[in-house]
Order: structure tokens, then sequence, then C-alpha cells
């Protein structure tokens, strides 16, 4: 997320690592994870669903 220039979306945080984005049931337990963090108050979850960092 530090590295993009804006907002993201799980799927753009699977390809980084080399995940297989087009299969849905590779990115839920993706999101699953992402959603910890963001609830933690580590992320910014936004109501679209992408993540920022926190400023």
């Amino acid at each position: 997320m530090r590295q993009a220039a804006g907002p993201v979306s799980t799927r753009q945080i699977g390809e980084v690592p080399g995940l297989d984005t087009g299969v849905r049931g590779k990115l839920e337990p993706l999101r699953g994870k992402l959603t910890k963090p963001a609830d933690r108050g580590w992320v910014h979850k936004r109501p679209d669903g992408k993540l920022t960092t926190r400023p």
C-alpha cells in the first residue's frame, strides 16, 4: 500500500506476490487477512472497499 500512489483494492494487493487474482477463492482469504489490520486502525478501509495507509 505504501508503494501505491493512491487507494488499492484487494486484487491489486494480491497481484504483488503473484496470487492468481482471476479466481475469487484466492482473494477471499486475502480480503479476510486485510480486514484485521483495518479493524485495528493500522490501515484505513474506505467505503468502496479500497485500502489506504493511515496518514
